[in-house]
């Protein structure tokens, strides 16, 4: 009854060395700002298949290409390779290892006053367990746990490498896409001015203008024909960043890219509630999981300081002749039980309690800034979704306002009753309100896309069935 009472004693004790994890509570409102009035939770674009969240079947084939091939894709792959390693060898400890053994010698004995000297052989064979660590404090249990939550931390990091990369491959084609609507857009413009330009000239032959009109045209060319080139390594710069997000070279078949301003790509997606987040974005479940296993690496520092038991045993057959080994009457066995405490040791225990401890606090601050970050971008996303559409419709009335401006102006400038100054300025506007145009349709895309990501989107292909 002693020895029950002693381990119920020695079991609780291990159960109290790792401490219970507190995860902190986040504060988390209970709604975003620019959402929904009334927020629902039965809609999340984390549901969203990437298929379905970009529809470009050009930008379908590239991701694919991209997370066959993508090498730090790869190295996050192989890391939670070599984590779980790590965990099958953390958790082999619990159970004892068992070897067996085969072994001869012989040796000489020296001669004494009794007897001569000898040749004597010792033979054996057998089974053994050799230190294995009967766990009485959870000091193995706790290390298991954390190599398992380490484990598990590293396939969450490759969950959300696999959506950085949907991501960063879907940004730097549209960022593609751009450079080229910019240089189309910027080859149209130059053409127009060269044909203002030789109109200029005319005007000039005939004695209608004079040598400064000639003189801004002439710059207003050079100045689009410098704009040009910076369109042309922009766009060189933009298919470079792709390719190496690909991994590999651009594959020859892919289907045919579509126009900027028609890209099928979702941008009002449902965000769900905030405290969705602790469920789907996989860099929070990475840090939680890291919590824990910073929690077990506290307990573990505990149970150091309590005495450890190891059992050495073996069982088998010895005998000095190999004939005879296995004869009857050669069974051997041996049993070794060895019980540490640990007395002083310059206070390298207590340094390392203090350790798993510190890195506990900031494994806990890890993860409060993971769930404050994760906040802050999805709110960052739904504020430009709440203001992008409006923006751009404004803008599209802006462009159509200097294009009349211009239409007006060449003919005014024709007839004489305009300045070239002031088709100059209507011209440069005009340009300038295209090019706008341009940039928030690219802004809107990638501000969808930063939505996208932000609430865990990526992580599956296509859209389950309901």
């Amino acid at each position: 009854m002693r020895i029950i009472h002693t381990s119920l004693v020695l079991l609780l004790s291990a159960c109290a060395l790792t401490p219970p994890l507190e995860r902190p509570a986040p504060a988390l409102p209970a709604s975003y700002a620019d959402g929904p009035d009334e927020p629902t939770s039965t809609g999340n674009a984390a549901d969203l298949g990437w298929r379905q969240m970009f529809g470009d079947p050009r930008l379908q084939a590239l991701i694919t290409t991209a997370l066959d091939n993508n090498r730090d894709l790869r190295i996050a792959l192989l890391n939670v390779d070599a984590v779980r390693a790590q965990y099958g060898i953390e958790r082999s400890a619990l159970l004892p290892q068992l070897d067996a053994r085969l072994s001869g010698g012989r040796e000489r004995a020296a001669a004494s006053a009794a007897a001569p000297a000898s040749l004597q052989g010792t033979h054996a064979a057998g089974v053994a367990i050799s230190a294995f660590e009967i766990d009485l404090f959870g000091r193995v249990r706790a290390l298991s746990d954390a190599a398992l939550a380490r484990y598990l931390a590293s396939a969450e990091a490759a969950r959300a490498a696999r959506i950085s990369l949907i991501a960063a491959v879907a940004d730097a084609y549209l960022e593609e896409r751009l450079a080229m609507e910019q240089l189309r857009l910027t080859e149209t413009t130059l053409a127009d001015w060269r044909q203002s330009l030789e109109l200029a000239r005319l005007l000039k032959e005939a004695k209608q203008n004079s040598g400064l009109d000639v003189a801004q045209a002439e710059g207003q060319v050079a100045s689009a024909e410098a704009d040009l080139e910076g369109r042309k390594r922009d766009l060189k710069q933009a298919r470079n960043a792709l390719a190496l997000l690909l991994g590999t070279a651009m594959p020859a078949d892919l289907p045919e890219g579509m126009r900027l301003d028609r890209q099928p790509v979702l941008t009002v997606l449902p965000a769900g509630l905030p405290s969705d987040l602790l469920l789907r974005r996989p860099d929070i479940l990475q840090a939680e999981q890291v919590l824990r296993a910073a929690n077990a690496d506290v307990g573990a520092a505990r149970a150091a300081f309590f005495p450890r038991l190891a059992l050495t045993a073996t069982l088998g057959y010895a005998s000095p002749a190999l004939g005879s080994l296995f004869q009857g009457g050669q069974l051997a066995w041996g049993f070794m039980p060895q019980l540490t405490q640990p007395l002083f040791d310059n206070g390298r225990l207590e340094s390392g309690l203090e350790l798993a401890r510190a890195r506990r606090s900031t494994a806990v601050a890890e993860y409060e800034k993971s769930i404050q970050t994760a906040f802050r971008e999805v709110a960052d996303g739904l504020a430009a979704n709440a203001t992008l559409s409006r923006q751009i419709e404004a803008q599209q009335r802006a462009v159509s306002s200097a294009e009349r401006r211009r239409e007006l102006s060449s003919l005014r400038y024709r007839a004489g009753q305009d300045s070239r100054l002031e088709l100059l300025d209507a011209q440069r506007q005009a340009y300038a309100a295209q090019q706008n145009l341009l940039g928030l349709q690219r802004l809107a895309f990638k501000s969808a896309l930063s939505l996208y990501k932000a609430l865990g989107g990526g992580l599956q292909e296509t859209t389950p069935a309901a």
